[in-house]
């Protein structure tokens, strides 16, 4: 799916009455403090800070207005073990790269949501134990960057995993008991229903638990999606879904409900425009729902030539705008005016024709970036595949590259 992916001490979460809406003190680099709305942790758009080319955070604070970032993702090491790394690859505890770009964007007066899982690599559900040892990995994080929010974005191949989903939930359940006032989200596939069988199974685990997030978000892309009419329509079918599973009514489930975009070009060759983010904001600012994120800042921007040549990047968003275009519709989300009004959707370039690459074979074995063609696609291996037809399976070996 998605994913083409100085020390500041432990920071006390404080619940604060604003306006009736919870808001949590974050200390900056200059001692003071910036107080948050629920709000503004709810519109946190995804970012990969040490991967995907990141972007220049402040510079995207300065021409937006935005003040919540969402940085992704923790998982377990790559070796083994249950403790926190950003990618696998760099340890939680050792860290001074995200922890220097957090006190920069305090610094401004903004602050961070940190999310774990995604797509790829070992989620430390299915490293650690049990609950208990899952929760104290995070506990970690929390503790490390003085977090107020934190997104469990639990979809393929995790969310397959009963025992993994289990140990998510059930750390979830006890980091927000723990940490009063901690905003928590959790994020999951969406399909045109809603979502599918195991999203279902992992909303029935939290009800089993009695754990209650400040929202369940769907990802309404890479499943077959067209555009925003289907996303606002997979959104309404998740809200039914919610009421039944939670016995809520419809204004409570929609309370409880958030939206994850992709900007742009989907990796399953999907686009979504300005426009369709505009229809989908408008559609989440109506029926009073919880979040509207979307992935990603590092694809906010427009790649060279704009359509990319008909593929998805995880660096631009192969659809032509203006930098940070997506972004303030994070910021209209969060209830600020973006210093400039978003320019007038602009239609998605046609693809450019691209020349087929060898044709696949049945016989062949390829290997992780290996490029055939199939049906009139170029296609890349994702890992070691043999005798697998490219776009069998939705979670299959190949990655579609586009028409050809």
């Amino acid at each position: 799916m998605r994913r083409l992916r100085a020390c500041l001490g432990a920071t006390a979460a404080v619940a604060l009455a604003a306006a009736g809406t919870t808001a949590l003190v974050a200390s900056n680099a200059s001692g003071a403090t910036t107080a948050l709305s629920n709000r503004w942790y709810a519109a946190a758009p995804y970012l990969m800070p040490l991967d995907n080319d990141p972007p220049d955070a402040a510079a995207i604070m300065d021409a937006t207005n935005l003040k919540a970032f969402q940085l992704a993702f923790i998982l377990a090491p790559n070796g083994g073990g249950c403790s926190p790394t950003w990618g696998g690859t760099s340890p939680v505890s050792s860290d001074t790269a995200v922890q220097s770009l957090i006190s920069t964007i305090r610094a401004k007066g903004g602050d961070v949501s940190v999310s774990i899982g995604g797509y790829g690599g070992t989620k430390l559900g299915q490293a650690c134990a049990d609950a208990a040892s899952t929760a104290a990995a995070y506990q970690q994080v929390i503790t490390k960057y003085g977090l107020h929010a934190i997104d469990f974005d639990l979809e393929e191949p995790e969310y397959e995993n009963t025992a993994a989903i289990k140990n998510e939930i059930g750390a979830a359940k006890i980091l927000q008991q723990n940490n009063p006032g901690l905003y928590v989200s959790v994020t999951t596939a969406g399909t045109a229903d809603g979502t599918g069988w195991f999203g279902k199974q992992m909303l029935l685990e939290a009800k089993s638990q009695g754990f209650t997030p400040n929202n369940f978000s769907i990802m309404p892309f890479d499943g077959g999606f067209n555009g925003a009419a289907s996303q606002t329509s997979a959104l309404t079918n998740f809200n039914a879904i919610l009421q039944s599973t939670f016995g809520w009514d419809q204004a409570t489930a929609y309370a409880h409900e958030g939206f994850s975009g992709m900007n742009g070009r989907s990796d399953t060759g999907e686009y979504f425009t300005q426009a369709d983010f505009q229809t989908v904001l408008d559609y989440a600012t109506s029926h009073n729902m919880d979040r509207f994120t979307f992935w990603s800042l590092n694809r906010d921007r427009q790649c060279s030539p704009p359509d990319n040549g008909g593929r998805t990047s995880g660096t631009c968003s192969s659809v032509a705008q203006n930098s940070w275009d997506f972004a303030k519709y994070s910021v209209n989300f969060a209830g600020v005016t973006p210093p400039t009004t978003p320019p007038t959707p602009t239609p998605t370039p046609t693809p450019t024709p691209t020349s087929c690459k060898t044709a696949w074979s049945a016989s062949a074995v390829y290997t992780a970036g290996n490029e055939v063609s199939y049906n009139k696609h170029n296609w890349k291996a994702k890992w070691w595949t043999q005798n697998e037809v490219p776009g069998a399976s939705e979670w299959g070996p190949w990655q579609d590259e586009g028409a050809c």
